[in-house]
């Protein structure tokens, strides 16, 4: 049976090795296309634990990690994330930034990716000065040659949730399934006010 399951803090701890696994499977589809190790993985996710202001929502099966969407307050974030909004005049303390959101095919189109922004803005809202939410999704090529004939871009579901495309970008370096290298890509910032 699936439920869903908020923590926050230290509790956050418990799931990171299976939080780590599940990012890695779910990002080497395009247009990520992440080439992970878990011992990047569980540094990059024990930022989370250490935050008083993050959390992870989580899908279960049975007890099983299927499914996870992470966020905490910009401000705790890495300068990559952190200095596109500080060029445009933002205070990166009044914005919310949710990180990532996984979730095994088998339990798509379920309504879970609009639980997953749901309960991040929820918890957005408890914090104090919080006043904008925002994530941010890589951009590729149009005719990038690992991408399936079936992509379907998740623009329109974004939207739906009241989310706009805005022009602020940073670029962050991981390495591609196909290549032997980290590279630079360009990550696209979307964003909705509380």
């Amino acid at each position: 049976m699936t439920q869903i399951q908020v923590v926050t803090g230290a509790q956050i701890s418990e799931f990171l090795d299976a939080l780590a696994v599940l990012r890695i499977a779910i990002f080497r589809d395009f247009p990520y296309l992440y080439e992970g190790t878990l011992e990047y993985e569980k540094s990059y996710l024990s930022t989370y634990a250490k935050s008083n202001g993050a959390l992870v929502v989580l899908i279960l099966d049975d007890g099983k990690v299927v499914g996870a969407s992470t966020g905490l307050p910009l401000s705790e974030e890495t300068i990559e994330f952190k200095q596109p909004f500080i060029d445009a005049g933002y205070n990166v303390d009044e914005i919310f930034y949710c990180a990532e959101s996984v979730l095994l095919p088998a339990y798509r189109g379920r309504g879970l990716g609009k639980r997953f922004f749901e309960e991040r803005e929820a918890h957005a809202k408890q914090i104090e000065g919080i006043k904008h939410v925002c994530f941010c999704a890589v951009v590729r090529e149009e005719q990038h040659p690992l991408k399936p004939s079936d992509y379907k871009t998740l623009d329109p579901f974004w939207m739906s949730q009241g989310y706009s495309k805005t022009r602020l970008t940073c670029e962050y370096v991981w390495q591609d399934i196909d290549k032997s290298v980290d590279t630079a890509k360009t990550m696209q910032f979307w964003m909705k006010s509380l």
